[in-house]
């Protein structure tokens, strides 16, 4: 060590050597003059002396002339000051690594104050960022619960680029880090989901982390912006982006230079943007904004809608994607603790949860939990007892549920402090239908007009009074007026915008009783999907758009759904007591009429083919929000027409955006149905409660398709039991689940018991060796039950976990097999040892055409045993042995076995320890395929 310090070169001398360098890369001189002054190297004169000098790079001449007078000390703590303080010099951080800058002992006991703009800046955004979202304030105006106390996650599931699953993050702390990242050049990720799965939550809970330094990132400034408050703007204001980043969240102090915003322009990736609503977003609003690429090098987190319609972000900029799922079984029982303090409370809920499969559907849209544990909770205070309802809750149900709860506090006192014995709801929205009709009234107009945001005359023209204000439909959106009060308001979220224009649509005596029907014929019209690129909305562009904020017509579809909830016959009794029971008969007949007519045109309309399970129809999205208006109606016979008109073997509803509480409206209608149908569900999010709403329907399907669907074993449970009791099914897939052990056992006595079964898929999920026993002994077991009449023909296996016991289960089940004529294993940890007894066991078997063996550990000890099944001929035709461990002796006995072989078309072997010299030596054998 001694020696180190006598060469060092002294701090002096690295001064002067350095000089130009420091004069032109030194940034913040106040920064340096604070400390210098607060440490006793520089008196006041000096500092005044700097700071009469004209220019920065005088300045920072004077400043190196000072210390250097003043000594090697004052030259160290000089260099101190740049390596404490480093997020504003920047651009020294370099040079201190080439200097090998390291502190002496004397020097670090001295303190450094950060006084940098940057710095300070960067904090005042954490305390500032920290305060508005420490609370959620969804609640109503009065009302304010701590983020940390409510907030739960959700099933965060992470996307490539052609939107197929790369499994679920773990933390949010690590949504910014590198894993699943598809395009390491993006620097946006998006998050999507359907409306109240809890995006915007969850971008509070990011920008809290960041506040309090709990995200993983090395970012130091967080921009936030709701996207719908753009449309404040003035079509004749141009924003500059300095501006709209200042103006929108807060504004640097004391930076005469303006240091920040050339520090932000300098280094975008030390700096996040998060967009609340991106597919709100109206294009005229950010045409004129400058700096475009800062948009594009910066961290962004654009949120919206689901991807597949509305504003789009262009692909290129998207490094990693984020679709949210809601809550999963676990996470529901969190938000319940969370939820309720009173323990019979979380009990009551509970029971009724586990009574409704339905209702957990529901509840696991977090917005559509959150309205019915809040009403819950209200009402059961309100009131000696208050329960959920036991009939099929809608989500018209929920809402309703909300504006009782809402115009309940406008109701007068009871006269005494014992809890009311009697709940009306009729009661309350009667003595509330004043304050109801204006909301309705603003809503509609809303959605007429394209608008999320009112100000205070729009809200009054409506008859808005400011008690209604208290009421909690509305919101302040963060505008002040010069009073220091909200200037403007928004709805507490979209779908209740919505669900408030439906109830305006039935209210209206005054406009014709068609008029109800304006948004069906909206939504019925073909709507061309754009997409609008990220760095258009921000540099400009020559072409114009009409404005509109809703990108997307989810907004409409959920008015329309509300519509036929209030309009239906469960909801006559309250709703004759709001508007004429003869124009509100006559709506309701309007409405049937309208849904049966569309209901027989949709149907018809429907692209098919045939197939060899026999006619298919891939439907439209349109489709789906069909079935949930129906299911709304609670008309039987609008869904016996739905049945009657599905013409179609079999109905693909696959990549649909289908979530649980779908399934119940898709039961509903195909509960309807007659004859048997095939239904491919794959690639949604329906889970286990989605799977129990369609047990009903499980009786006529001859296709299970319900890959990637986060299913558990209670849901294998259920399929067991109503396909064994019904034997139709001839499909089942399961892939990409969370199967276990438990659930293969059940999949095996699906194969045991069902006759006409001929193919399954459990591949990617959680089975090991014992599950894949399980799964092999029913196929061995199946092909002796049925009396030689077995049709089972194929297994998809790939990506588990049965090794070498597995393996060799199989290998006992494949000998003399009449039927099993394709067989995946692959990715399953299976070694030579697994390897050599399928070989050996494929010899005995004449059938299988197609095994698949990819991505397994096997080496050239397997070789000569798979040379042998290859030179036995027995009419296999596919053997892929991709990406294991053969080396250039094993795929050698391959090859020589190959020219006894007349039968076989392919051995793949890409991705074995082969170097590209030695795959050349098999060229002329085509059969032995290494790309």
């Amino acid at each position: 060590m001694g020696q180190r310090e006598e060469v060092r070169p002294s701090c002096l001398s690295l001064l002067t050597y350095h000089r130009e360098l420091l004069v032109s890369r030194l940034r913040s001189v106040p920064c340096i003059l604070d400390n210098l002054l607060a440490s006793g190297f520089v008196c006041e004169e000096d500092v005044e002396i700097v700071q009469r000098t004209a220019t920065k790079t005088d300045q920072v001449r004077k400043i190196l002339e000072l210390v250097q007078c003043k000594g090697e000390e004052a030259c160290e703590y000089f260099i101190y000051i740049i390596y404490k303080v480093c997020d504003a010099y920047v651009d020294l951080q370099p040079w201190l690594k080439d200097i090998n800058f390291n502190p002496s002992s004397e020097v670090a006991l001295l303190d450094v104050v950060n006084t940098d703009p940057i710095s300070r800046f960067s904090e005042k955004l954490r305390r500032g960022m920290s305060q508005d979202t420490s609370f959620i304030m969804s609640y109503g105006q009065r009302e304010e619960t701590r983020l940390e106390e409510l907030y739960t996650d959700t099933l965060m599931e992470l996307l490539n680029d052609c939107n197929e699953s790369l499994g679920f993050l773990e933390s949010l702390h690590t949504l910014l880090g590198d894993h699943a990242v598809f395009n390491p050049q993006g620097e946006t990720i998006s998050v999507m989901g359907d409306a109240g799965v809890g995006k915007s939550i969850l971008l509070q809970k990011l920008q809290n982390l960041w506040s309090n330094k709990e995200l993983q990132t090395d970012a130091i400034f967080f921009f936030k912006f709701r996207c719908r408050t753009f449309s404040l703007f003035k079509d004749s204001e141009q924003m500059s982006l300095r501006e709209l980043l200042f103006k929108h969240n807060c504004c640097p102090d004391h930076d005469p230079d303006d240091e920040v915003f050339e520090f932000i322009l300098r280094f975008p990736e030390k700096v996040i943007f998060t967009f609340d609503g991106y597919d709100e977003i109206q294009m005229n609003d950010l045409m004129n904004v400058a700096e475009p690429a800062l948009w594009e090098t910066a961290q962004g987190f654009p949120e919206g809608s689901d991807g597949r319609t509305g504003t789009e972000i262009q692909s290129r900029v998207i490094r990693k994607k984020v679709a949210l799922r809601g809550f999963s079984p676990a996470h529901l029982n969190t938000y319940i603790h969370l939820h309720f303090k009173k323990q019979e409370h979380r009990e009551l809920v509970s029971v009724q949860l586990d009574a409704s499969p339905h209702l957990c559907g529901l509840c696991s849209t977090p917005l559509f939990c959150w309205i019915v544990f809040k009403s819950f909770r209200h009402l059961h205070t309100m009131h000696d007892s208050f329960h959920l309802p036991d009939t099929c809750i809608t989500l018209t149900d929920i809402f309703l549920l909300l504006s009782e709860v809402f115009l309940s506090r406008s109701a007068a006192p009871a006269p005494s402090l014992l809890k009311k014995s009697t709940r009306c709801a009729s009661e309350t929205f009667r003595a509330g239908l004043r304050s109801l009709t204006a909301f309705a009234k603003l809503a509609l107009q809303g959605m007429e007009r394209g608008s999320f945001i009112w100000s205070q005359e729009q809200m009054s023209e409506c008859g808005l009074t400011e008690e209604d204000l208290s009421l909690g439909f509305l919101r302040p959106v963060g505008e002040f007026d010069a009073s220091g009060g909200a200037a403007t308001f928004e709805v507490l979220h979209v779908t209740l915008q919505s669900f408030l224009a439906a109830f305006a649509l039935v209210l209206d005596e005054q406009a014709p009783a068609g008029s109800i029907l304006k948004f069906f014929t909206e939504c019925s019209r073909k709507r061309n999907t754009f997409c609008v690129p990220f760095q258009v909305c921000i540099s400009g562009s020559s072409k114009s758009r009409e404005k509109n904020p809703f990108a997307t017509n989810e907004h409409l579809q959920f008015t329309n759904l509300f519509l036929c909830g209030l309009l239906s016959k469960a909801h006559i009794g309250l709703m004759e007591h709001l508007v004429s029971p003869v124009l509100l008969k006559k709506k309701r007949a309007l409405l049937k009429s309208y849904l049966s007519t569309s209901v027989k045109s949709h149907l018809h309309g429907l692209p098919h083919y045939d197939g060899e399970d026999g006619k298919k129809v891939h439907v439209l999205p349109n489709f789906l929000w069909m079935l949930r208006c129906i299911f709304e109606t609670g008309s039987r016979d609008i869904a016996q027409t739905t049945a009657r008109g599905i013409t179609a073997d079999f109905i693909k509803l696959g990549y649909c955006n289908v979530f649980s509480g779908d399934c119940t409206a898709i039961n509903f209608v195909l509960q309807h149905r007659h004859k048997v149908l095939g239904l491919d569900m794959d690639n949604n999010n329906i889970s286990d409660y989605g799977v129990k709403q369609l047990k009903p329907s499980f009786s006529k399907m001859t296709v299970v398709r319900l890959s990637v669907n986060q299913l558990s074993d209670s849901s294998i449970e259920v399929l067991a039991e109503e396909l064994c009791k019904h034997k139709v099914v001839k499909i089942l897939g399961l892939y990409n689940n969370h199967i276990t052990d438990v659930g293969a056992k059940l999949v095996a006595q699906i194969i045991q018991e069902c006759p006409k079964l001929r193919v399954v898929k459990v591949g990617k999920n959680r089975i090991t060796g014992v599950g894949g026993r399980y799964l092999a002994s029913a196929i061995q077991r199946s092909s002796s039950i049925f009396d030689g009449m077995c049709v089972f023909c194929a297994l998809r296996m790939w990506g588990n976990s049965i090794g070498d016991e597995g393996a060799e289960a199989f290998a006992e089940a494949l000998r003399n097999h009449p039927s099993l004529t394709n067989l995946s294993l692959s990715a399953n940890g299976i070694t030579s040892r697994g390897g050599r007894s399928l070989s050996e066991a494929l010899k005995e078997n004449s059938v299988l055409r197609i095994f698949w063996l990819v991505q397994n550990e096997l080496t050239d000890d397997a070789a000569p045993h798979f040379a042998d099944l290859v030179q036995a001929d027995t009419g296999l035709s596919h053997l892929w042995l991709i990406s294991n461990q053969f080396s250039v002796e094993g795929i050698q006995q391959l090859a020589e076995a190959l020219p006894h072989n007349s039968a076989l078309k392919e051995i793949c072997v890409k991705g074995n320890q082969l170097s590209e010299e030695e795959e050349k030596q098999f060229v002329a054998e085509k059969r032995l395929r290494f790309h």
